[in-house]
């Protein structure tokens, strides 16, 4: 495979990094840009991490912090480089990509590119396939999760968490978040899971796993999603990329094998 045929995935959260998983193991190279404070929950499986740690590894698969002239080192080595880089300016720059996939999943409409690409592809609500990008992905649970649409656009966003509200927890103020349970651990519904500033507290309604917890010491909004608890108490599932994500992904690459134009880049013979 041609090491200038770059994918650019723009997010590194717990979705993008199934994306990317599904990528990487197909053989494709996958940069990621992130922001300089990722805010994922399910950190434990989002490639996002690595701009806190250096690197983090998710399902033997290890992504490194990086600037852009280490970029190819990081491939070379077998890894996912991620660069702080939120609007994806300096890559976009400074590096030609095949493909771009905006996994940042804003749910809102997405400004242009700055500049054109063979492949663009958007995931979730907000993107209209033929106009905002050339391909969207279906992100909601439900029989068309994974689809993959060339013209139109994905379920609106429901406002709503998917499956019991009561497994999320959010920010009740402004604040520095503070963590009183990890990610793996046991909480029981009543018990504070973490604190606000100091003295607002967070609460789970719900008995299980403390499935994903942002970091602590971030600065949270009021109503940001800040945890995530699973009631069927498999630590397992803590450090696994979801189904959701791996399916979203498996979406990514149909569309990318769709085009025969694209084949051919990615998998020509080099010289």
């Amino acid at each position: 495979m041609s090491q200038n045929s770059l994918i650019l995935l723009r997010g590194g959260g717990d979705l993008a990094s199934g994306v990317a998983l599904r990528l990487h193991r197909a053989g494709l190279n996958v940069v990621i840009s992130e922001l300089a404070q990722p805010l994922a929950v399910r950190r434990a499986v989002a490639f996002a991490e690595a701009v806190y740690e250096g690197e983090h590894t998710v399902e033997g698969v290890t992504a490194r912090l990086v600037k852009p002239d280490q970029l190819s080192a990081a491939l070379e080595a077998g890894e996912i480089p991620v660069l702080v880089d939120p609007d994806a300016e300096i890559l976009l720059s400074t590096h030609h990509f095949l493909i771009v996939i905006d996994a940042r999943l804003t749910k809102q409409t997405p400004a242009h590119l700055p500049t054109s690409v063979p492949l663009h592809i958007g995931l979730g609500p907000g993107f209209h396939a033929g106009r905002d990008c050339h391909a969207i992905i279906e992100t909601r649970r439900s029989h068309t999760l994974g689809r993959v649409y060339w013209e139109g656009t994905t379920q609106a966003d429901s406002g709503q968490p998917e499956g019991d509200p009561r497994r999320v927890l959010r920010a009740p103020e402004n604040g520095i978040f503070v963590a009183h349970k990890r990610i793996g651990e046991h909480c029981e519904s009543g018990e504070i899971v973490g604190t606000i500033g100091g003295e607002h507290i967070v609460i789970t309604q719900l008995s299980g796993i403390v499935r994903g917890m942002i970091r602590d010491r971030l600065i949270v909004s009021k109503g940001l999603k800040i945890g995530d608890v699973d009631p069927r108490n498999d630590v397992d599932a803590c450090y696994l990329v979801s189904d959701k994500a791996l399916a979203i992904g498996g979406g990514v690459l149909e569309a990318i094998l769709t085009r025969e134009d694209i084949r051919h880049q990615l998998y020509k013979q080099t010289p």
